[in-house]
């Protein structure tokens, strides 16, 4: 039998003094060397310096590739955490049918097993990754050859505070430890949830006070990027009046802003560009050792081979797709809960908000600059057509051959918008009044919202290319959320929390936040919004009948591989 030992700390040496860097690794100095260099060798304490100690870096950096062991993992345990965007409302796992990475079929489910693969494969992606982290902390801390060490090891504590972070998301109770403790001797009762998240602040305070304002390379983490990741952390242990100084330290440095369309979300163009925060750095070169592993699974199938005969997971819903209807007197989406009265289909003839045809295909409508049909999609009959646009640009900024789809678009863990509508529902939870007229806490979350909305409106521009939108087929209208309405008060506290869960389900879309934001807001509010989806989408996905979310079957359990082997430590 395996020991304790093999699970988290046989990946990496556990003495302090070597560093095997070969392997998979991303240089950090420049926006190509970033992916183009590979560490080779090994170095001691002694000889480590300011050149050699990218390596140790990137090491560190590479966890958030989350592909350490081989494709599978990836696709299961992915840094992008598409996995869990299945568990919420916002889509299907799709591929050819409910037995093709059955795993994933469980999670959409909520059929928790303790021997479901993506559990196991989540765990070890992460704590491999914490292990990396750890190595590079103490080659750093025993050396004396690193002038920057402050700053380096800022950047580290950083990366295991989102480690954790991520893992704390997902599993109820889990072992935690630092670079100076033996991993094999943690148990994950340990620690209480409170105690960890408290664990993950200290590392990030500690960061901010020693990080760049700015990045020295693209992907480098700064003190931003450590601000931004606190704002979301605190937005998790609703510690409003930390997410508001969080949120407001990235919103006020001054280096981030919206992409004029929304459109540019999915361009290689903009990687590492003023929305962009966190972000996976990826590339084609070196034989696409760089490119999205984690969400290679997703590429629509694109009739005429354009990305070549992808698996096509990770489908937007019905539900998803029915929430981009507005009022057409407005323009405002449908808080009181009849957006989903209607399906969006070919025979749709209400406004929309344009961002659903940056989201997903649609049958009819464009697909950067080429037209989505049924033969785009792999299992119709099975998941429907919405098949994931977000992450892929165009095709011609593509592979049509294995890896299909493999292109070079970053990933983005965070972007401004994200920080801006945190801030929105930060200020929302702390008014104290209820008129946006004279609460000066509404009146600003309300133009939060509607800068974010403003973008989506503005995004209806012909001068845009590849082309994504058709005005002639959809009419999209966005409009702005008001103070008052026909002289009665309309943007109350209660409205403006529902207007500001919403806005964030349709910007962030498809990009691993919804079911997170849903187990914050805590187990009544999931439990009642994914049970009445599961009915009410049954109609159309028969595999949902008789399915229904409980409390226990929020958090993953520990995959029994790693209990069994954990010599009782973990319960």
């Amino acid at each position: 039998m395996k020991t304790f030992k093999s699970n988290i700390s046989k990946y990496l040496p556990a003495a302090a003094l070597w560093f095997a860097l070969g392997g998979i690794g991303v240089g950090l100095t420049s926006c190509d060397d970033l992916l183009d260099t590979v560490p080779q060798g090994q170095f001691t304490a002694e000889q480590l310096d300011e050149n050699s100690v990218e390596g140790v870096l990137a090491s560190a950096y590479a966890g958030l590739e989350a592909h350490f062991f081989g494709n599978n993992e990836a696709f299961a345990g992915p840094s992008t955490n598409w996995i869990f965007d299945v568990r919420s409302d916002d889509a299907y796992k799709g591929g050819d049918g409910t037995g093709m990475e059955e795993n994933i079929h469980l999670l959409e489910v909520s059929e928790l097993n303790s021997d479901n693969i993506s559990s196991l494969n989540k765990w070890q992606n992460n704590y491999y990754a914490i292990s990396r982290v750890h190595n590079a902390m103490l080659a750093i801390q025993q050396s004396s050859g690193v002038a920057t060490a402050d700053a380096l090891l800022g950047e580290l504590k950083t990366l295991r505070a989102w480690y954790y972070f991520d893992l704390i998301r997902i599993f109820e109770r889990i072992p935690y430890f630092t670079e100076g403790e033996d991993a094999n001797t943690k148990s994950n009762t340990e620690y209480s949830r409170d105690e960890i998240f408290e664990f993950i602040k200290k590392d990030l305070r500690e960061a901010i006070e020693v990080l760049p304002a700015k990045k020295s390379s693209a992907g480098r983490i700064t003190r931003t990027t450590a601000q931004a990741i606190m704002a979301k952390v605190c937005a998790f242990t609703s510690s409003w009046e930390d997410v508001k100084t969080y949120a407001d330290a990235v919103i006020t440095s001054g280096q981030y802003s919206l992409y004029n369309n929304f459109g540019d979300l999915s361009k290689i163009a903009y990687n590492n560009g003023s929305e962009s925060i966190f972000a996976l750095q990826t590339s084609t070169a070196n034989d696409n050792a760089h490119i999205n592993w984690s969400n290679l699974l997703n590429c629509t199938y694109s009739d005429g081979n354009l990305y070549g005969t992808g698996d096509n997971f990770f489908i937007g819903s019905q539900n998803l797709v029915n929430a981009f209807r507005t009022n057409p007197e407005n323009g405002l989406p449908l808080l009181d809960g009849t957006f989903n009265k209607v399906n969006v289909t070919e025979n749709y003839s209400g406004t929309l908000d344009p961002r659903l045809d940056f989201t997903v295909g649609r049958i009819g409508f464009p697909w950067r600059g080429h037209t989505y049909t049924q033969d785009w999609c792999r299992a119709y009959d099975i998941y429907g057509e919405y098949s994931n646009k977000k992450a892929w640009p165009a095709p011609e900024d593509a592979l049509a051959a294995w890896p299909w789809g493999a292109n070079s678009l970053n990933f983005m863990f965070i972007r401004y918008a994200d920080i801006l509508l945190l801030k929105a529902e930060a200020l929302v939870e702390l008014a104290t009044g209820n008129n946006a007229a004279t609460d000066e806490g509404l009146v600003e979350a309300r133009a939060l919202v509607n800068q974010i909305r403003q973008r989506a409106a503005n995004s209806v521009d012909g001068s845009y290319t590849p082309v994504d939108l058709d005005p002639a087929k959809a009419d999209y209208y966005v409009g702005l959320y008001p103070t008052d309405w026909d002289g009665n008060l309309y943007w109350t506290k209660e409205r403006a929390r529902m207007a500001v869960r919403f806005e964030r389900r349709l910007e962030l879309a498809l990009e691993g936040n919804r079911w997170f934001d849903l187990v914050r807001w805590g187990n009544d509010y999931l439990i009642k919004t994914m049970n009445t989806y599961m009915q009410e989408e049954s109609a159309l996905r028969p595999y949902y009948q008789g399915r229904s979310v409980t409390a226990s079957e929020i958090f993953m359990p520990i995959h029994v591989d790693e209990v069994d082997n954990s010599n009782g430590l973990y319960k």
